[in-house]
This record gives structure tokens, C-alpha cells and sequence, in this order.
């Protein structure tokens, strides 16, 4: 049994105390902490009244990496799970060093003021956490995270050679407001104005923000615009997947969500340059995210699904073959279960699931890691045994799909 200290008390930390909650025989003690305490003890009161797991809770600046090595000193947990911002990744990567605690996240770090997503700055730790004999599993969500074990899985089970992987995100699920993000706004459009781009025979290919679009033909939610963005998980697939050709990154939005994005892009509300307000400094992406929906308040009134997988494709026994290895969840059915939206869940269900496989000892070894560089079996049985049931449909070869 394990003692975790989870840092971040928005939907996905909500998720992760949750299911950390249903699994006492590994989770024997939880910490939640963040800036607002109160939000943690609102959590912490669900989580009592829905698993009957009493939870204890802090207040962390998890940008003073001081104060957050002498939390970690004082409560001497085995891993840090670490839901907060991305900006604060490394702060919290050296408390952990400091205090010689094993770390988790789900996300790699962004500069707060350069929209970039790129693992360089955490892979600069590993000799670091070598050195300490700490372990530091990157990514551990659903995408990037379990996308990244899906393709391991198909690398070390259905391929004798991976050629191309697409990995797709489609939510279908309905909030009802005219515009809303379903994880942070600040985070979430600042990934998806960036320029798309798209690995392939050995290089970066860079393309206008939301300029190639796709349909495609989803199991459960069926046929949706899909368009090519960046993101992170391909940053280390495609030097983790041996003889990798191309892989690509594709999500699904409404006309009405681009509309309402275009709109405020127009107006200058996307942008991360700080303007000057009443004498003071502030992003106008900021203030966009001040005034929209709180993400963790859309569970209730959220309906419809998700599916969420990797296209693949390649060669078995000499013949080309193609897969599509994917999750669906139903927003409503995660909402009773933990009281967040399908997006939160299919994020904090793989980072309890990863911090169990460090906790275990099954992906405990020294060093920084992305989530194809463990070994997929004990996580894939995991997703089946804990909310994110995984399918494989059988797909006719295409090399221009999707």
C-alpha cells in the first residue's frame, strides 16, 4: 500500500482522487493539493459520499518549488501526481528531486509565455532522475498517454512493422452552452491556434492552424470532421516506434466551436502577448478563460461520447494490415460515477492507472519516460479493469487514410 500526494484540483484531479479512492489496496493514503484548498475539500467531500474514502487536503502554490519540497518533505509520499497546469511541470519535477519523491504527469510542460509543446525541457531531467534513482512516467493521460501505449501494444502485438499511425479524438458530447472548452481554455486553445504539423519520413511538416480536415468514420459517434493539429505524443512515437513512416494527430470540432474560436481570434482573445489593462498586465487569453465555463462544472449538463484511439498501419506475416484500437465513453456514465465529464475521465483515469504501475514496481525503474517505453500489458489490462474498456476494429489497408 502507497501514500500519493496529487497536486491540482481541477476535473482531472477530481477524477484521480476518485479512482485513487476505489483502489485502497494500492492507494492506502491521498493528499489533494492546490492553490484553493476549498476547491480540494470539495472534492474531497464527493469523494467521501461517493466511494466512502476520506481524503486529506492541503493548500500549495505549486509554483514555489520551495514550499512544494517541504510539503513532499513532510508527508514523505511514494509518487507525486502531478494534474496541475503544465507551465508548472518542471517546478514540480524539482521539488520531487529535492525531496527524492518519484513523479507523474499528464501533460509535458509549455513555457507560460510561448505556445509550445515540446518534451525537450522535461527530457532534460532524465540523467537527473537517473542519478537520484527517481522515476519520472510522462504523459500519462489519455492522449498523449494511453494513445502511447495503444501503439506500444500494437508495436509489440499486432505488427511485425508499424508504417503509419493517426491518432484520433472525437468528442460528440454536448454542454449546451453556446461556447465552452472541456479542459482548461487557456490550455486548450492555445493548442489548437498553434500551426499544425505532422511527422513523416524523418521530419517535421508544419501546416496553417486547422487548414487540413478529414472525415472520418468513428465507431460509436460515427462520421465527423477531423482536423490536423500538433501534439505532443508523436514528439516521442516517432522515436520510440521503430521504422515509423509518418504519424499524424487529428480532433474533431463543430462549426459552431470553430466559429465562436474565429470570432474571438479576430478580436485579439486567443492571444498570449500581454496587453496593459487599467495598469496592469494581463494575457487577453487570461481573461477568455476567467469569463468562460469552469470545465469542472460541465459534467452535469454534458451528454453524448467520446471515442478516442489510434488508426494504424502496416505489415503482419508479409500482408498489409490496418487497425483502429480505440476507447468510447459515455459523458453522463462518467459523471455518476465520479462527477466529471468524459474528458476528465479519460485523462485521470490513466494517471491513477500509471502512478499503479510505479507503485507496483511493473514500470519502476530510474530516469525520465514516455508511456510506449514500458511494457503496455499489465496498463491495457488495467484501462479494461478500471472505466476505459478498449476495442479493436479491423480496417481495409489505405494509405491515404483517414
Amino acid at each position: 500500500m502507497a501514500k500519493v500526494v496529487i497536486i491540482g484540483a481541477g476535473g482531472v484531479g477530481n477524477v484521480v482522487a476518485h479512482k485513487c479512492a476505489q483502489v485502497p489496496e494500492v492507494f492506502q493514503d491521498s493528499l489533494l493539493a492546490s492553490r484553493t484548498e476549498s476547491k480540494c475539500q470539495a472534492i474531497a467531500r464527493s469523494v467521501l459520499e461517493k466511494q466512502g474514502c476520506v481524503i486529506r487536503t492541503a493548500a500549495i502554490d505549486a509554483d514555489d518549488v520551495a514550499a512544494t519540497t517541504a510539503l513532499l518533505r513532510a508527508e514523505q509520499p511514494d509518487l507525486l501526481i502531478n494534474v496541475a497546469l503544465p507551465y508548472q511541470d518542471l517546478h514540480l519535477m524539482e521539488a520531487c528531486l529535492a525531496a527524492g519523491v518519484d513523479y507523474l504527469d499528464t501533460a509535458n510542460y509549455e513555457p507560460p509565455e510561448e505556445a509550445k509543446f515540446e518534451y525537450k525541457w522535461q527530457w532534460a531531467y532524465r540523467e537527473r532522475f537517473e542519478q537520484a534513482g527517481l522515476t519520472a512516467l510522462l504523459g500519462s493521460g489519455f492522449d498523449p498517454g494511453v494513445t502511447n501505449v495503444f501503439c506500444a501494444y500494437a508495436h509489440k502485438h499486432l505488427f511485425d512493422q508499424i508504417d503509419t499511425i493517426d491518432i484520433l479524438d472525437a468528442n460528440a458530447g454536448d454542454h449546451g452552452y453556446p461556447f465552452a472548452t472541456n479542459f482548461n481554455p487557456e490550455i486548450n486553445i492555445r493548442e489548437i491556434t498553434q500551426k499544425g504539423r505532422y511527422w513523416e519520413g524523418g521530419e517535421w511538416k508544419e501546416v496553417e492552424p486547422m487548414s487540413v480536415r478529414r472525415g472520418y468514420d468513428f465507431p460509436v459517434v460515427g462520421k465527423l470532421d477531423a482536423y490536423l493539429l500538433y501534439h505532443e505524443e508523436m514528439e516521442s512515437l516517432c522515436q520510440n516506434i521503430p521504422g515509423l513512416k509518418r504519424i499524424r494527430f487529428w480532433m474533431t470540432f463543430s462549426e459552431k466551436y470553430l466559429t465562436h474560436l474565429r470570432v474571438l481570434e479576430n478580436v485579439g482573445m486567443t492571444s498570449i502577448d500581454p496587453i496593459e489593462v487599467q495598469g496592469k498586465q494581463i494575457q487577453p487569453i487570461e481573461f477568455l478563460r476567467a469569463v468562460l465555463p469552469d470545465p469542472a462544472t460541465l459534467g452535469p449538463r454534458t451528454q453524448g461520447k467520446t471515442c478516442i484511439g489510434c488508426d494504424i498501419q502496416g505489415t503482419k506475416d508479409g500482408q498489409p494490415k490496418r487497425v483502429f484500437i480505440y476507447n468510447s465513453c459515455d459523458h453522463q456514465a462518467c459523471y455518476r460515477e465520479v462527477a466529471s465529464q468524459a474528458i476528465s475521465y479519460t485523462t485521470g483515469v490513466p494517471a491513477m492507472i500509471g502512478a499503479q504501475m510505479l507503485l507496483s514496481g511493473a514500470w519502476k525503474k530510474p530516469g525520465v519516460w514516455n508511456m510506449e517505453q514500458m511494457d503496455p500489458d499489465p496498463f491495457m489490462d488495467a484501462l479494461n479493469q478500471y472505466g476505459l474498456p478498449w476495442q479493436i476494429l479491423e480496417k481495409t489497408p489505405d494509405s491515404e487514410a483517414p
